[in-house]
């Protein structure tokens, strides 16, 4: 094994018991096999038959728990599922060990290819993001709309709050980071991790601090929790050196399906900055501009994205498929304003 590599974990079928993953109240969890993975797949029943389908995608560390709020709030609109990544979750790693952007979108062609649910309603945030717009760009077949919360599309100029999060993709520094804070306790690491995602981790209540703890615990006892999140690290990393059609931005140019971009004005690892590239890049777009949130807008504001997303979707259907009107929206309730944007490719 070469400096550059990292070892393997052990296989799927041998893993070591842990800690149920929580399941919130009126929530479902189900394993799905598909060629080379294994998804865990939470669900949520709609308040009526018959509701379009949505898939929910998370980011880098995150599950489909990051989307249990949301999904509470559009289930009188949308019949949701949110997936656990391969090696994230309750999903066990890849059988390939393939982390990179491609083998995450490819896991979601997959499910919802085998699902048959498509064309859905595709949400991704940060990392998933990223894998949410090339699914998008590359299968327009199977997206309705695009919601896309702080995607972690191509920067310039990164922010220094974000660097340590880069670094995971260097070889080492996981390992490193790993013997540093090995004595770090579960709660130690979930308050470092809501200072860096929240815009005001004061919004998180005591019992999802509680509830983040425990999950928390669970990962810990993974032997391939630091294993999936470097190799995403350094898929997401790897990623934004390609060019070409493979580019993020020239697949975000080539997305059909209209889409709803979320940026938090305190978002330390997608710069607020990169919204209007964002609006300008696909094609049929609207900006939501959360000025107090972090990077998980979803989880601190899920009734103001809730009600963007539902404006969002009466206009689609008013203009017989087109997301917005163009033009100038007011303000979707006191922490965030709304607007339309139509850029070209």
């Amino acid at each position: 094994m070469s400096s550059t590599e990292l070892p393997s974990v052990p296989a799927a079928n041998v893993l070591p018991k842990v800690t149920p993953v929580r399941v919130a109240e009126g929530e479902r969890l189900r394993s799905v096999g598909l060629p080379g993975i294994t998804l865990s797949v939470r669900s949520r029943p709609p308040a009526r038959e018959g509701l379009p389908p949505a898939l929910y995608v998370h980011g880098l560390g995150g599950s489909s728990q990051n989307w249990s709020a949301l999904m509470q709030e559009l289930d009188e609109v949308l019949d949701g599922e949110a997936v656990d990544l391969p090696g994230f979750g309750d999903s066990p790693p890849p059988d390939d060990g393939d982390y990179s952007i491609t083998a995450h979108a490819r896991a979601v062609i997959r499910f919802l290819d085998a699902s048959g649910r498509g064309p859905v309603h595709l949400f991704g945030n940060s990392l998933g993001g990223a894998v949410s717009t090339r699914v998008a760009a590359v299968r327009p077949d199977l997206v309705r709309t695009l919601t896309l919360v702080s995607p972690a599309l191509p920067e310039i100029r990164v922010q220094r709050s974000a660097v340590p999060t880069a670094l995971l993709a260097v070889p080492g520094v996981a390992a490193l980071f790993t013997r540093l804070s090995r004595d770090w306790t579960a709660e130690q690491r979930v308050r470092g991790v809501m200072a860096l995602c929240y815009g005001d981790p004061a919004r998180v209540s005591p019992e999802g601090f509680r509830h983040a703890v425990e999950e928390m615990e669970r990962r810990q006892q993974l032997p391939y929790f630091w294993d999936a999140m470097t190799r995403s690290a350094r898929g997401l990393v790897n990623a934004y050196t390609l060019g070409g059609q493979q580019a993020l931005w020239r697949q975000a140019e080539r997305v059909l399906a209209p889409t709803l971009l979320v940026y938090g004005g305190r978002d330390q690892l997608v710069g607020y900055r990169m919204a209007q590239k964002a609006a300008r890049s696909f094609r049929d777009s609207r900006l939501l501009s959360l000025p107090e949130a972090g990077h998980v807008a979803m989880m601190e504001y899920p009734e103001t994205v809730s009600r963007a997303f539902r404006e969002f979707l009466a206009d689609k259907k008013g203009s017989d498929g087109e997301a917005g009107s163009g033009g100038a929206k007011t303000p979707t309730g006191s922490s965030g304003a709304v607007e339309s944007s139509s850029a070209g490719s």
